[in-house]
């Protein structure tokens, strides 16, 4: 099954409901993952994915229709995230005495210079929406978030979870918080998990000694990341985390650099889940 990641509400509009928005994005996965799977052969329907958990309604205080978000005119807890987010990517610069607001603007510019305008979407989806997963340990987002990956997965009872971007995180703290869940294999993909001051020291439960560890119920931890992945940094988890059977490096696309239909359709999971298809 698969956990999706970030700015995926704009399923919910169109389907009218999670259910709807899961089964849309399910019939994407299985196209996605055939494609790396079959080494670009024509889709004719297999079916890999048994579900998508989808909670990205579970974000939002209300439902609103999707609107397009502004780096400029987020919410105080959204630029706050986007700050420390700013460090970990070099993009803060040296702004002594800089406002918050000042910060935000010469970031924008940054990003577009660097990686163009689907970095600084990326940017509007990823911020509101890690803020809102993180407004507190217990915030209603985070913690239903958690429970409907957690439904999902009690549901389906796979051996494999694939979870992406902002999943990653849903998926890892909800696999800790339901401890009667298991999975044979556990694969992050452009995962979040380890960056400082915005996701690491904020997980539940709170990393001991400065390293996480990997849930009790996963058999075996796969982490791939793309090397210029903005999500994923640092790209390797195990340099943060006990149990990460392996850290893979790949390189999908410099200017389309988190997406998953990149992640699946590139062949870095093949190994790994292949074994789990031909049962």
């Amino acid at each position: 099954m698969g956990v999706h990641g970030i700015g995926k509400y704009r399923y919910y509009v169109a389907a009218g409901s999670a259910e709807g928005a899961a089964e849309t994005m399910r019939q994407k996965w299985d196209r996605y993952l055939h494609a790396g799977l079959s080494g670009g052969a024509p889709y004719t329907g297999q079916t890999y994915v048994s579900e998508v958990a989808y909670y990205a309604h579970l974000l939002r205080k209300e439902i609103p229709p999707a609107s397009k978000r502004d780096l400029r005119k987020m919410d105080s807890a959204s630029q706050l995230v986007l700050a420390d987010w700013m460090k970990q990517m070099g993009g803060a610069g040296n702004f002594a005495g800089e406002t918050l607001t000042g910060l935000i603007h010469r970031f924008a510019e940054w990003l577009l210079l660097r990686l163009g305008p689907h970095a600084k979407s990326f940017a509007e989806d990823f911020c509101p929406e890690v803020a809102a997963y993180f407004a507190s340990t217990e915030a209603a987002a985070r913690v239903r978030s958690r429970n409907a990956v957690a439904d999902v997965i009690r549901r389906n009872k796979p051996k494999v979870v694939i979870a992406h971007s902002l999943g990653s995180v849903v998926a890892y703290e909800a696999l800790w918080a339901h401890p009667d869940l298991s999975v044979d294999l556990f694969v992050t993909l452009g995962s979040p998990l380890a960056m400082r001051g915005v996701v690491f020291e904020r997980l539940q439960p709170l990393p001991t000694g400065g390293r996480g560890r990997c849930p009790q119920g996963v058999g075996r931890w796969v982490n791939i990341a793309d090397k210029d992945d903005i999500a994923a940094i640092p790209g390797a988890l195990k340099s943060c985390f006990d149990g990460v059977f392996r850290d893979q490096k790949v390189n999908i696309d410099w200017a389309d650099f988190h997406t998953v239909r990149n992640y699946l359709g590139c062949g870095a999971v093949n190994e790994h889940v292949e074994p789990f298809l031909k049962v």
